[in-house]
This record gives structure tokens, C-alpha cells and sequence, in this order.
């Protein structure tokens, strides 16, 4: 059969067609997905705030309200599935697609605007997921801790563990009994500086502060660790230079949430880790799947089309049926390769990418025997 060659205003009207399809899906999706989300989790422990707690309803008003942009940022990839299967499913169902074939155009040419549409969804659900919901997830937080449990925010920082580490190896521990993040007061240092595996010397100083850039212990004593273990003391200081990578604020950043926190604090808070010598596995996990899991929006379209362009009669219900196993697939692929990442038995970038990567070949296949049907 020879192809259809479409003018310009030819492939306006299929994409336009095409898309047309899709709308009501997706929002139908976006929709039924976030109900099942909230009503899975949110609703009953906001239920149990307001019985139990007495907590009044429009604080779970707010919460409730800054909880929704996390759970549609989540329902978005689920919904491009939803939409693709539904949507190739009425075009099967009404025998357009073959009418489409017939005309000689391919299934990868009709597939290719929901293509489009998915990257534009994956960039938008990108930059959701870097304005939107970072901010909604702290100020949820802060409703939680300090409205609704009545706390105060924290002022200080009790036993700080600090491992300076450089080139694989330990140059110092340092423990802090208490910091003021905000002013960088100390209290209670403690440092253990090693040389060649072993440590070398001992520092204690009652308080210190960070000042100019850097760190200064005061009215302390510096004590040297023999090699038999004998500990003999050098000498008294009013003011001593700590040399460390690391200010107030990587205090109070390391006692954020994940979830709370953007790309580049991420990636901040994954260095300063790394440096120090702490597990940054799952900073890192968490990172490299901020960039991957929207792309699962192009991944999921695909699949969704191919699946949903064989001949069926299906209805709303069955596609979402069929949406919750195939996302419930995505979604243990990619659990199971968060935790290897974390583990670090995968690097963490190719276990990020593998449930895309898997669903991204399953697509390919499947768009392959569509293409051939009809």
C-alpha cells in the first residue's frame, strides 16, 4: 500500500483529531487517580485530626490543600496512560484506526502527537515538581509541626556528626554537643583528627563559633595520640581554626526532608554528604529519579497507545483497571531499583532510568505489532 502523503493542514487536522480523543481521558484521570490517592491515605488521617485531635476544620482545609500538588504531580504520568489507552481504545472500537491504516498512515505517525504531548507533560511535570510542590510539601509540614502539634521551630541542633573525608580518607570526626544553626554557636566539641588510618590527635573545646567563613574553637586543648595509645596533652589554646567544608546552614539543610527540597538541594545536600564521607545513597536515588520519573509520561503514552489500539471493546472502567496494573507494575520496577540504587548495588543514575528504560522497550515492541495490524 502506498502512504498517504499529508499537506501540512492534513496533519493539523489528524493531531488536532488525535489529541481531541485524549482530553476527556486525561482529566478523567488526573480526577479519578487523585481521589484514589487521597482517599487511600490523606482522607483518613485528616479524618482522624479532626476526631481525635479536635483540629479545626479549616487547618485541614490548608493541609488538605497544600497535600494536592504532591498527588497530582504523581497522578499526571498515570493519567497520560489512562488517556492513551481509553482514547486508542474508542479510535479501535469505532474502526477509525484501521480507517486511518487504510489511508496508508502508519500507527507511529498517528501515535506521534500524544508523543509530543507527553514530553510537553514530562517538562511541565518537571518544573511542577521543582516550584510547586517542594514549596506546598514544607508548608504542609509546617502546619503539621508547629499549628496542629504545637511545637516551636527548632533553634538548635543537638549531636552533630561531622566525617571530613577526602580521597576515600578520614581525616577527622568531629562532635558537636550543640550548634545554633542560625548564629553558628557551639557547644561541647569534640574533634578526633586521623593520620593513615589511625588517630593522630585529639581536640575538645568548650564552645566555639563560625565566624568569617570559618569555624573557631575557643578555650580548648590539643591533646597528641601516641602509637602505643598513650594520650599526652600538647598544649592550650584561646582560639583555634577548624578547617571543615561545612557551615550552619548544611546543618539545618541536612535536616530537611527529601521531599521538601529542590533539584539543586538535592544536589547539594548529596555532596556535602559524599564529602563528609555519610551513605548519600538515597539523596542520591531520590535526585536522579526527580529527572527520570517525569519522562515516564513519554513511556507510559506509548505503551498505553499500543495496548489500547488492539482490537477490544473497552469501557472507562476496564482502562482503569488496566492503567492501576500496568502503573502498578511500573511502580514496583522502579521500588525495587530505588532500593538497589540505595544500596548502591546499581549506580544510581541507570537504576533512576531502568523502569523507563523497560517500559520504554515494552512500547516499542508493542507500537511495532500495531503498526502491523489492520
Amino acid at each position: 500500500m502506498t502512504p498517504y502523503k499529508q499537506s501540512f493542514p492534513d496533519r493539523f487536522i489528524l493531531d488536532r483529531f488525535i489529541l481531541r480523543q485524549m482530553i476527556s481521558p486525561f482529566l478523567f484521570g488526573i480526577m479519578s487517580f487523585t481521589v484514589i490517592m487521597v482517599a487511600g491515605n490523606l482522607l483518613f488521617s485528616l479524618a482522624d485530626l479532626v476526631i481525635k485531635q479536635g483540629v479545626a476544620i479549616s487547618l485541614i482545609a490548608r493541609l488538605f490543600l497544600y497535600s494536592l500538588p504532591a498527588v497530582i504531580a504523581m497522578t499526571i504520568p498515570m493519567s497520560c496512560l489512562l488517556a492513551a489507552l481509553l482514547g486508542f481504545g474508542s479510535l479501535s472500537s469505532n474502526s477509525e484506526l484501521v480507517a486511518l491504516k487504510s489511508a496508508g498512515i502508519s500507527f507511529g505517525r498517528i501515535v506521534s502527537p500524544l508523543v509530543i504531548a507527553g514530553i510537553l507533560l514530562s517538562i511541565f511535570s518537571f518544573v511542577m515538581n521543582e516550584t510547586i510542590v517542594p514549596l506546598t510539601t514544607r508548608a504542609a509540614a509546617n502546619i503539621m509541626h508547629y499549628e496542629i502539634a504545637r511545637r516551636t521551630p527548632p533553634v538548635f541542633r543537638d549531636n552533630v556528626f561531622i566525617r571530613d573525608v577526602s580521597h576515600g580518607q578520614l581525616n577527622r570526626i568531629v562532635y558537636i554537643n550543640r550548634i545554633m544553626p542560625r548564629s553558628g554557636e557551639m557547644s561541647d566539641i569534640l574533634v578526633q583528627e586521623f593520620a593513615e588510618g589511625h588517630i593522630s590527635r585529639i581536640i575538645s573545646a568548650p564552645t566555639g563559633n563560625w565566624e568569617a567563613g570559618l569555624w573557631w574553637l575557643r578555650d580548648g586543648q590539643v591533646f597528641e595520640v601516641k602509637q602505643n595509645g598513650m594520650v599526652e596533652m600538647l598544649f592550650k589554646f584561646d582560639r583555634h581554626k577548624l578547617n571543615l567544608d561545612f557551615g550552619p546552614s548544611d546543618v539545618d539543610r541536612d535536616s530537611m526532608d527529601p521531599e521538601e527540597m529542590s533539584l539543586k538541594e538535592l544536589y547539594v545536600s548529596m555532596r556535602s554528604a559524599e564529602q563528609r564521607g555519610n551513605n548519600a545513597g538515597r539523596l542520591r536515588m531520590m535526585f536522579y529519579l526527580r529527572i527520570a520519573v517525569p519522562w515516564a509520561c513519554v513511556v507510559l503514552v506509548l505503551v498505553g497507545s499500543a495496548v489500547g489500539a488492539r482490537p477490544q471493546k473497552s469501557s472507562s472502567g476496564v482502562g482503569l483497571g488496566l492503567s492501576i496494573v500496568i502503573v502498578f507494575c511500573y511502580y514496583v520496577i522502579m521500588s525495587l531499583c530505588k532500593s538497589l540504587g540505595e544500596a548502591n548495588f546499581v549506580p544510581g543514575i541507570v537504576a533512576a532510568w531502568i523502569p523507563n528504560a523497560v517500559f520504554l522497550a515494552v512500547g516499542a515492541v508493542l507500537t511495532r505489532r500495531a503498526n502491523r495490524l489492520g
